[in-house]
């Protein structure tokens, strides 16, 4: 009998060490799940290797009233618009997690969508470039689609029957901003492609880096903000300012050429001062990363503007470890960042894209970040990183994963026209603007899961309200989900 109850209890420890009975995280699988999300964001004619099925097909005649190709890239969020400067943020964070946590990717099988991912959108960022070798005939095509009347249906961009008019900027409507933003982006694909030992990465890199040089040129001649130049991107992408853009993608440019004039700029482009955030419109605390690590590898030195870069990133860090003046957000009671109640997780995964970043550089300088007269060593950095990480995926007082499809509880109405609808193959006839209002009124999941999408996440006090009305908390987006796709790779290695 006694050795019964021996075997019993020893089979009772080994059930309590397994994973799914201690909670574990699965970082491999959130990171694979996070790359299926960004094919269920594509636009244009889907691949034959195209894993989400209930997508189709969609807006194949984009750029066609300018008689430009315009097809392809990432709707940004929950609706049919493709908007470029969410856009181009998200590849370059994607291109980023790459260029930074390879052996993470390479590690989970996978790189090969990571650099797919980064190609799908670096493609279209191509071609909605005119290019003008940086001078008067430069254009850049901004969006495509117009939010007001999109926002007006509910219907799948397979179905899309609103006006898909394409914005452009151009020397007398200049948008150094995103065009600053899409010189990063295309930058800091040509590094991963340039590294990337594929068919024809070389050339595909040497490309990307072209379209980056002239668009930074451009951004550079013809200063001005975007939205001013297409009013209709104010009422949801209104840019805050370009000197960030324009420092971000000086510092890409700069590791991707070594040249001396991005190094130049960087030295005269300002600093930004401590960030309160790291978003799509906020990009100082992704120059001062990259900066801050040139520093640590002394191709740059801790002096002058650069060093200036570098502290202010710490003492950003500083805040997000609660180490600080609390400007870059505080804790709430569960545990998660927080900064701002519209999409607060997107500022939650650039913040943790930064801490393993920047832990990683320090480790490799024998450094650690000092916050006042507390030394944080970068082990310390990952563990907040981590701790975020996890409460996204489910250790949180909700006991609910904010990434669609992980685990076995996670939000069912997500704001999201394609998912909530029927997939145009099981349901090909069509659903109009207005008919699809059913679906977005009804208390049912939605018809599709959409895979890897992170929506915006609960409030101050960890609650959430999972409703599709909600777009508030409810509505996932490519620039919440990018940055932690690097956060994913550098746990899986570690």
């Amino acid at each position: 009998m006694a050795r019964i109850v021996l075997l019993l209890a020893l089979a009772l420890v080994v059930f309590m060490a397994t994973p799914a009975a201690s909670g574990a995280i699965d970082y491999a699988a959130a990171l694979s799940k996070s790359l299926l999300y960004f094919e269920a964001q594509r636009s244009g004619r889907l691949p034959a290797t195209q894993r989400v099925q209930w997508r189709g097909h969609s807006a194949l005649k984009d750029g066609a009233d300018h008689g430009v190709d315009l097809t392809g890239g990432y709707y940004d969020s929950g609706d049919n618009v493709k908007f470029g400067l969410p856009m181009a943020f998200t590849v370059t964070m994607l291109s980023w997690a790459v260029a930074e946590q390879r052996a993470g990717l390479e590690r989970a099988a996978e790189l090969g969508h990571a650099l797919d991912a980064v190609r799908w959108g670096a493609d279209y960022l191509v071609r909605a470039h005119v290019a003008g070798n940086g001078g008067d005939g430069e254009k850049l095509f901004v969006q495509v689609g117009d939010g007001d009347s999109d926002h007006k249906c509910w219907e799948r961009p397979e179905d899309m029957d609103t006006p898909r008019g394409a914005y452009e900027v151009n020397a007398t409507h200049p948008g150094s901003d995103v065009a600053a933003e899409t010189a990063a982006a295309l930058a800091a694909a040509s590094v991963v492609f340039r590294d990337a030992h594929a068919a024809g990465g070389g050339n595909y890199a040497a490309t990307l880096l072209t379209h980056a040089k002239q668009l930074f040129e451009f951004a550079k001649n013809h200063r001005g903000l975007y939205h001013n130049s297409v009013p209709s991107a104010k009422i949801f992408y209104p840019s805050g300012g370009d000197q960030d853009e324009l420092l971000w993608a000086a510092a890409w440019l700069y590791i991707a050429t070594g040249e001396k004039n991005y190094e130049r700029f960087i030295a005269d482009g300002g600093n930004g001062g401590v960030p309160p955030l790291f978003t799509w419109d906020y990009k100082y605390v992704g120059a001062q990363t990259l900066v801050a690590k040139l520093v640590l590898q002394g191709k740059l030195p801790d002096s002058g503007n650069y060093g200036a870069l570098k502290s202010n990133l710490e003492k950003y860090l500083c805040n997000i470890m609660q180490h600080g003046d609390g400007s870059s957000g505080k804790l709430s009671p569960g545990g998660m960042l927080w900064v701002q109640p519209w999409d607060n997780q997107q500022c939650v995964t650039a913040a943790a894209f930064a801490l393993v970043a920047h832990a990683d550089h320090l480790a490799t300088a024998g450094g650690s970040l000092q916050c006042g007269g507390v030394k944080l060593p970068p082990a310390q950095l990952v563990s907040f990183a981590r701790s975020q990480v996890d409460y996204i995926l489910g250790k949180n007082p909700q006991k609910i994963s904010y990434m669609v499809g992980y685990g076995d509880r996670y939000p069912e109405q997500v704001h999201h026209r394609g998912a909530s609808l029927p997939s145009i193959k099981a349901s090909p006839a069509k659903i109009g603007c207005s008919d699809g209002s059913g679906y977005f009124h009804t208390a049912k999941p939605n018809e599709n899961v959409i895979v890897g999408a992170i929506v915006g996440g609960p409030d101050a006090n960890d609650r959430y309200n999972d409703s599709r009305g909600n777009y508030v908390q409810g509505e996932t987006s490519t620039y919440t989900v990018a940055p932690i796709v690097g956060v994913l790779a550098r746990l899986v290695h570690s």
